[in-house]
């Protein structure tokens, strides 16, 4: 592994994905289709890839965002924020094109999302090239698949994959959501094979392995990569490795507020402890808090 390590004691980090705008409206009760539910909404930055990064930031990892916005006060908005908690960002900005809005419905522990991907899926191979070409400390480069599962970005989520092997990094990356994995089908697992870590949640692991029991689905991936985490919620977490060691973690007991932003919390603390050498059990441990925190707080962001 390259690159110098950050504050955490773990080597910079360059996260490749999106950055988003999130309107959250937290549902009084179940949605009334075709009439009115009251709800409490609130903006804020989001996007798999830029919270992956806000919570290393967090926890004082040296960190690199690259992703896209529009060439818009939002996307300004997005960028400072982000730069304001610590997080490096190399950003292209694409005039006519909005940066990307989610509009985030949650309601009893679960949420649907509803998304414009915007300036997302302007992202280009050139500029991640550049980016990761400016950061010569990257010593693990953390994907999130929203960049492959959009056929606009797919060059550019392609492109770092390639880059991270040319140079020697590790390389994680996030399944991102079930319903994308399901239309691009078994080419997603030709795009992220042999990859170190690979990280899915339950609805996202039935779609690329199968209905079986989670440490199953988890074999199944090591197929493809070195190193499967299937996210459970309030279930906990499944690591599996393809020498066969499987280990399990519950997750902390705590009121749940709001679910979104939960797995990028989650991926951040696991990167950060196994990249600082914790062992699969000591990872889950440290990923199910962070992940637990989210969960405590409206927002996807560390002290949103």
């Amino acid at each position: 592994m390259s690159g110098r390590p950050g504050a955490s004691g773990v080597p910079r980090i360059a996260v490749v994905g999106d950055v988003i705008t999130d309107v959250v409206a937290m549902l009084s009760g179940p949605l009334a289709t075709g009439s009115d539910t009251a709800a409490g909404i609130r903006f804020s930055g989001g996007g798999q890839a830029a919270n992956t990064a806000a919570w290393l930031a967090g926890q004082g990892a040296a960190v690199t965002l690259v992703a896209a916005v529009g060439d818009d006060e939002t996307g300004r908005d997005r960028v400072a924020e982000l730069t304001r908690i610590g997080v490096d960002c190399t950003v292209e900005r694409h005039e006519g094109y909005p940066t990307g809005t989610v509009i985030v419905l949650t309601h009893g522990g679960e949420r649907t999302m509803v998304s414009q991907r915007g300036a997302n899926l302007r992202l280009t191979a050139r500029h991640v090239e550049a980016a990761l070409a400016t950061a010569p400390d990257v010593g693990h480069l953390h994907l999130s698949a929203y960049t492959l599962l959009d056929v606009g970005s797919r060059g550019a989520g392609l492109r770092a994959l390639a880059v991270a092997r040319e140079r020697g990094l590790t390389v994680s990356v996030d399944a991102a959501s079930a319903a994308p994995l399901r239309r691009v089908g078994g080419s997603f697992l030709t795009w992220v094979r042999d990859v170190d870590l690979l990280l899915v949640n339950t609805d996202e692991a039935t779609v690329l392995a199968g209905g079986l029991d989670p440490a199953a689905q988890g074999r199944a991936l090591t197929s493809v990569a070195h190193r499967v985490v299937v996210k459970r919620g309030a279930a906990g977490a499944v690591w599996v490795e393809r020498g066969g060691r499987v280990e399990t973690a519950p997750a902390p007991g705590v009121a749940v507020v709001d679910v979104t932003g939960a797995g990028d919390a989650f991926a951040a603390g696991l990167l950060t402890a196994w990249l600082a050498g914790a062992d699969p059990r000591a990872a889950l441990a440290r990923a199910g808090d962070l992940g637990a925190l989210a969960v405590t707080t409206v927002g996807a962001r560390p002290g949103a």
